[in-house]
């Protein structure tokens, strides 16, 4: 698995200091056109993008590439679930561009870790991985401050609500959730998580800033 990784992780690490709310954004859409269109999507996801929900997913300052692909996924059934798969079959390849590029322009949230007491082993899993498992580090790809990679369509994970994200992982784990396409890049490194593992990382991701 390193093997399959190490490229990843090159390509990866050119990228990772730069800040995509800094940055233009990778997707062609119009924010102004995408918050007239958002409507529908605050009512999960806020009025500014973070929800009140942690089930539910914060999508303020989200890469835009990262939201769109999802989007489509969902719209063309490779990725499912039982609000988000109906809402985006109403949506047009414009829509989603829009919406996209409109939450990509929000602050993204600021939260505290989920539990200081998983901090330490959260932090050591992000940062480096499990050698003893082969678990690949989580800031190869989502950069040491969890703001994900665009170019590669990597999400940001700061200030993700943390049952969200172990929610996620879990899937990634058991299989229900293919959207890291051939590479099965996720679906290999959350296997190779525990329960705990799991809740420490999703801990930890939540108060990154």
């Amino acid at each position: 698995m390193k093997n399959k990784l190490a490229p990843i992780f090159a390509f990866a690490g050119l990228v990772l200091a730069s800040n995509p709310a800094q940055a233009a954004s990778l997707v062609d859409g119009s924010a102004d056109a995408g918050k007239a269109k958002a409507l529908t999507c605050t009512a999960c996801h806020g009025p500014e993008g973070n929800s009140s929900n942690a089930l539910w997913p914060n999508i303020a300052g989200q890469n835009a590439s990262y939201t769109l692909a999802q989007l489509m996924a969902f719209k063309d059934g490779s990725r499912k679930d039982p609000l988000m798969s109906s809402q985006a079959m109403l949506l047009s390849a414009e829509d989603m561009a829009d919406l996209a590029v409109y939450f990509e322009s929000l602050p993204a949230a600021a939260q505290a870790v989920a539990d200081a007491d998983l901090v330490a082993r959260g932090e050591a899993l992000f940062r480096g991985g499990d050698v003893g498992n082969g678990t690949a580090a989580c800031m190869a790809c989502h950069g040491p401050t969890g703001r994900g990679n665009p170019a590669a369509k990597y999400p940001a994970l700061n200030g993700q609500h943390a049952a969200y994200t172990a929610k996620q992982l879990q899937a990634y784990a058991a299989g229900t959730r293919e959207t890291d396409g051939k590479t099965r890049m996720m679906r290999e490194i959350a296997a190779r998580l525990d329960k705990e593992d799991i809740e420490a990382v999703a801990s930890y991701v939540q108060g990154l800033k």
